[in-house]
């Protein structure tokens, strides 16, 4: 037994010293004649003087007399490159010093293990002031060091998290310089729409949202900032009135957080109910990583009643399944108490930009094309919807490609508890003719997911002519849009600007002069008035708009131009003219809003003697009941008189995260030649007061 024991210790130190033998260190080119044994003390001595020759301690340390000490761990990879692995050091100039000296470090022969190329990790103390390495002292080499099997000391704590929180830098507002996208709301916009539509900028307006770097060119945010914060030193102070709740930004990332309110109440004085309200909370968060990554993503939980003729219509477009109502613009809303109804939201939008040309969008929102308060082509007035786009930026171009997943939630398209998925693809071409001249071409197709089609790969292509596409795939089968749309600067203070969608057209019908129902078209003309009559930040709008009726509206209701018993485009849908003025003003944190509409609309009658299509409901067949081929006019059918005036002032209590008190006026006179049990003559007067985050547009002009 004594033999064995014996034998075995004796094999054991052999396998011991054959494994020690067959590691070494990586290899600098002064060390390639050491011995084994000398070469952990050349690869340190090498190393040491390298860093001594190269590094440069920061002024501001030098100045200080700073006395210190930079931990460093690193490993050597196979190929030999040097790697930081961590870094521990009083302030961010060390660590980048630090880091940028093995950055240049020269690639060298890796440390072996069995003859094979291995990594290793070491440890190198930087003493500050630096000290000249002495190269005939001694290197104490801890045989953990030389393997890959080295692990770091666990007796004691580290001190990582108490340094990420020392390299938190002061909030310099990051994201007025990033691609974060602004949320959209006219009211925001309008403070510096007049600076963007300048003669000669060579920038695209039409697409909405912006990024805070389209609009910095122009409108210098910091300083907007600036002029309006208050004078405030406490931590309350300054978080309710001018800064985000959490602010936090780091070397290379920020972020933010504020909550969301929406919190307001009112009465429809013609109404039988008590009151109106909106109760919102909800979370916003932003931020960026690097230079290349954005997001955000705002979350609200809300419940609310509203003016009579808002909670009908919302009632009228309701979804299969039961839930009484669809609020647009929100979505889906639940039954809340008696009379009140329950509606979430979420929103989100994450932005890589590989390129100053290209960014890359996936979000969860709405999207808008146009320059007027409306848009005939692609509007937010409906419910936020899942959607990737691409924005390409060249020369005096810009071309935006938008992929979308809509829903159709009508009971004929819900199959087993389930909404039907359609599909939208567009893409939107935007040329900058000359420094006054803006004109842009505008295509549409919506498909369903007929015969398990899915998201049809032919739309994927970004230039190709999708009304090509969907004839070759069967015209049943998908819808196509076209529209085109210009913009006039005719100086600093006067724009003129356009849209024209055509959704169907024949050369015939039209030289035939019979108004046929084939000639689904619809225009809009505007124009705008900066610093109106010379008061500054006035801004005065007119615009008219027309859709003919069978207008967004398909053979196949599922592949209309809607998305959740909503238009895509015009929120009053098709078979309208409207006229509209808009005036806007603010002047510090003070603002003020006034908006006065009218119009005509063409509604069905619905009733046991008459159940024809007059071309205003997208969602029915324009195939079946057609009342007439010719003789097709604007607002035929049950003609309606539409006179909206909508009054709003407001002060922004927080410019961060654009809470504003406000209170508002609407009038409404809804006057339909025949009262029938979907249209309903009504005069409403409502009024609100209360406080919100302005953070998209709520339409209530129906």
């Amino acid at each position: 037994m004594k033999k064995y024991i014996i034998f075995l210790l004796f094999l054991w130190s052999i396998l011991s010293y054959s494994q020690r033998a067959s590691e070494t260190f990586p290899v600098f080119e002064e060390c390639k004649n050491e011995s084994l044994e000398r070469s952990g003390k050349c690869f340190y001595n090498v190393l040491e003087k390298f860093v001594f020759s190269n590094f440069e301690v920061p002024d501001e340390l030098k100045k200080s007399n700073y006395q210190g000490q930079i931990i460093t761990i690193f490993e050597v990879d196979t190929v030999g490159v040097f790697k930081v692995l961590y870094i521990d050091a009083v302030s961010n100039e060390l660590k980048k010093e630090t880091q940028r000296i093995f950055d240049i470090l020269p690639k060298i022969e890796p440390a072996k293990y069995s003859g094979r190329p291995t990594y290793s990790k070491f440890t190198l103390k930087i003493s500050i002031p630096l000290q000249e390495p002495n190269l005939n002292e001694e290197v104490i080499i801890d045989s953990e060091a030389k393997t890959n099997e080295k692990l770091i000391d666990n007796s004691k704590e580290l001190d990582e998290f108490e340094n990420i929180e020392k390299s938190y830098q002061e909030f310099k507002n990051p994201s007025f310089k990033s691609d974060l996208n602004i949320p959209f709301s006219h009211l925001n916009y309008y403070e510096f729409d007049a600076l963007l539509n300048q003669v000669g900028s060579n920038n695209h307006t039409a697409t909405k949202p912006y990024s805070y770097n389209e609009v910095a060119k122009y409108y210098d945010f910091e300083i907007a900032r600036t002029n309006v914060l208050k004078k405030k030193t406490s931590w309350w102070g300054r978080k309710f009135w001018n800064e985000n709740l959490v602010e936090i930004q780091g070397d290379g990332y920020w972020f933010s957080f504020n909550p969301i309110l929406d919190l307001r109440a009112g009465k429809d004085t013609k109404s039988e109910l008590s009151n109106t309200f909106v109760n919102t909370r909800g979370i916003q968060i932003q931020g960026g990583l690097g230079k290349t990554l954005t997001f955000t993503s705002s979350i609200y939980e809300s419940q609310g009643r509203f003016a009579d003729y808002y909670n009908d219509y919302a009632a009228s477009i309701k979804p299969s399944g039961g839930n009484p109502a669809i609020l647009p613009g929100i979505g889906i809303a639940k039954k809340f108490k008696v009379d009140a109804l329950d509606f979430p939201l979420a929103e989100a939008n994450i932005k890589y930009k590989p390129s100053g040309f290209i960014d890359l969008q996936l979000g969860y929102g709405r999207n808008f094309v146009g320059d007027g308060y409306r848009s005939l082509l692609q509007s937010d007035a409906t419910s936020p919807y899942p959607y990737f786009k691409i924005n390409t930026t060249f020369w005096k171009i810009k071309y935006t490609n938008t992929y979308m997943w809509l829903k159709d939630v009508r009971p004929e398209a819900t199959f087993e508890g389930t909404y039907s998925t359609k599909y939208m693809a567009s893409h939107y071409l935007s040329y900058n003719v000359s420094k006054r001249l803006n004109i842009g071409l505008f295509e549409s197709v919506v498909w369903a997911n007929t015969n398990d089609r899915g998201f049809d790969m032919s739309f994927v292509n970004p230039i190709i002519f999708y009304r090509a596409v969907e004839f070759n795939s069967s015209s049943k089968s998908g819808n196509a849009v076209l529209g085109a749309t210009a913009k006039y600067k005719w100086n600093n203070q006067i724009n003129f600007y356009s849209q024209f969608i055509l959704d169907e057209f024949s050369i015939g019908d039209v030289k035939a002069g019979k108004k046929s129902w084939k000639n689904k078209f619809g225009y809009q003309i505007g124009i705008k008035y900066y610093d109106a009559f010379k008061v500054k930040n006035l801004m005065l709008q007119l615009e008219y708009n027309q859709v003919r009726p069978y207008v967004y509206s398909h053979s196949n209701p599922l592949t209309n131009y809607g998305h959740n018993n909503q238009s895509m485009g015009h929120a009053w849908g098709a078979n309208f003219r409207e006229v509209l003025g808009v005036a806007r003003y603010f002047k510090g944190r003070y603002f003020g809003e006034a908006k006065l509409i009218y119009g005509q609309r063409g509604f069905d009658f619905n009733t046991t003697n008459d159940v024809s299509n007059y071309g205003g409901n997208i969602y029915l067949n324009y195939e079946e009941n057609r009342p007439f081929d010719n003789g097709v006019s604007i607002a035929q059918g049950n003609k309606t008189n539409v006179l909206i005036a909508d009054l709003q002032l407001g002060y922004i209590v927080n410019p961060a995260s654009n809470m504003k008190f406000f209170g508002s006026l609407l009038y409404r006179n809804f006057d339909p030649k025949t009262e029938t049990v979907n249209v309903k003559k009504s005069n409403t007067v409502w009024f609100s007061i209360g406080l919100r985050a302005d953070l998209f547009n709520w339409y209530f002009d129906y």
